[in-house]
């Protein structure tokens, strides 16, 4: 592992890559020189009250439990603030793809949520359309840089961009993960496995998952990157790993009907076919590997917490599998924290929510107790801080790793990019796990060029 320390070099190069994007576009202009009157601080005694929407509010376990327990921490030193969690308005199984239409519905009617988590590949339509306020006009480009320098750990400096669009800062960049292969070690041991040596390749993930199914009676493997609820970020990695993209580099042309992408799909549904992966939902699939019903699983380092709490032993993990000769290329899910209220009071109370949420001691507990990894990365370096923690979990090590070579999360262009996403990974949902012939892959990308601007091609 070369010890924590790895951090600092796999963030640092994380951050380089992610201004050209991280889904988002990748506006990095010098910030205007135009005065901006601040609004008010809160007077003393002040009584506001917000709404705060994030998905983490739909998901159950340690996502909820978490913030909640947070938002009782941010009541408790500020008393005249009043915070009403709410998750996004939808049925989705996955909150995090009604994050958009959500606001879409609240913002038509007049009453949007004051502080909202959208995803990175939000960035441009939460500026140029869901109108999301610019929080260095709000409170001061100094105020916002403070932020970031934290009261002992900054953010990974180029991190900072991330919520970035046009030189100003609209969302603080929150929450970060890339996908990981988590095991079942006891199934491992049943099966005749080894569990120090994971698989590190799909042939090799495929072999262990008809091992674990005929010697143990369990479901061999879950890909939670292969449905519309499990959105794109997932599956662009492992497009990605097979030297494949979704969209072209300069974010005009779709491209996930070309060979590699077609290649990757391809091996996802022969793991279907052979009985290696269940056809399952996402919920299904990480409530079954929380139950010891599947021995792997591809997901967010976000589940940790909630694993954990379900296998009590035997839970371990490791990087992305690769195609045979191939590097692995981690691509990150996550979200940054947007300011929608219009009244100057709300505004304020939304910063200094946003504040608390980004500051050092959230970040201890939302990476101790679901997985996240901290934005403020010297964290896991301090023994007062994460250290301790960090040590006596080898589940944070891949996701550590993969941050030497990571890549951002790249978003569709253009207003319809939410129909353009969903109409792919639908697509990809019904080769590998309804069995359609890997070639509709071209007709759907056809399809959804009409919605790209310029034709997408």
């Amino acid at each position: 592992m070369r010890k924590l320390s790895l951090a600092r070099a796999g963030v640092a190069l994380l951050c380089a890559t992610a201004l050209s994007a991280c889904g988002l576009g990748g506006e990095t202009a010098a910030p205007s020189s135009a005065p901006a009157t601040v609004i008010p601080e809160l007077a003393a005694g002040q009584q506001v009250s917000i709404v705060f929407e994030s998905y983490n509010f739909g998901q159950a376990g340690a996502w909820t439990d978490t913030f909640t327990e947070l938002i009782g921490k941010f009541t408790a030193a500020h008393p005249n603030i009043k915070v009403t969690p709410q998750k996004p308005q939808g049925n989705s199984a996955n909150p995090a793809t009604d994050t958009v239409s959500s606001l879409q519905s609240q913002l038509a009617t007049g009453n949007p949520p004051d502080v909202a988590q959208l995803g990175f590949s939000e960035l441009d339509f939460s500026v140029n359309q869901l109108k999301a306020a610019p929080l260095d006009d709000l409170v001061g480009r100094d105020a916002v840089q403070k932020n970031f320098d934290g009261a002992k750990y900054p953010y990974a400096k180029t991190a900072r961009a991330l919520g970035d669009w046009n030189g100003k800062t609209y969302g603080v960049p929150f929450v970060f993960s890339t996908p990981v292969l988590y095991y079942n070690a006891d199934l491992f041991t049943q099966a005749g496995l080894d569990p120090a040596k994971p698989p590190t390749t799909w042939a090799e993930v495929e072999q262990a998952a008809l091992a674990l199914k005929s010697k143990t009676g369990k479901e061999g493997v879950y890909v939670d990157c292969l449905t519309k609820s499990s959105k794109d970020w997932c599956f662009q990695s492992i497009v990605r790993s097979n030297g494949g993209r979704v969209v072209s580099e300069d974010r005009k042309t779709l491209s996930f009907a070309e060979a590699p992408s077609v290649e990757a799909v391809t091996a996802m549904q022969a793991m279907v076919k052979s009985g290696a992966m269940p056809n399952r939902t996402q919920q299904q699939g990480t409530e079954g590997f929380a139950r010891g019903d599947i021995g792997m699983i591809v997901e967010s380092s976000a589940l940790q917490g909630t694993f954990g709490k379900g296998l009590k032993t035997g839970l371990r993990s490791a990087v992305l599998p690769a195609f045979t000769g191939k590097p692995v290329v981690p691509t990150n899910s996550g979200a940054s924290l947007f300011v929608f209220a219009k009244d100057p009071a709300k505004q304020r109370a939304g910063w200094e929510l946003i504040k608390f949420l980004t500051s050092e001691e959230a970040y201890t507990t939302i990476s101790t107790k679901i997985g996240y990894l901290p934005l403020r990365t010297e964290l896991v370096n301090d023994p007062a801080a994460l250290k301790p923690w960090a040590d006596k979990n080898p589940l944070i090590k891949p996701n550590l790793e993969q941050l030497a070579k990571m890549e951002p999360w790249v978003s569709f262009p253009g207003d319809d990019y939410v129909q353009v996403r969903d109409g792919m990974m639908s697509a990809v949902e019904s080769v590998v796990f309804q069995g359609a012939d890997p070639s509709t892959l071209k007709g759907k990308q056809d399809e959804l060029a009409k919605l790209v601007p310029g034709g997408g091609r």
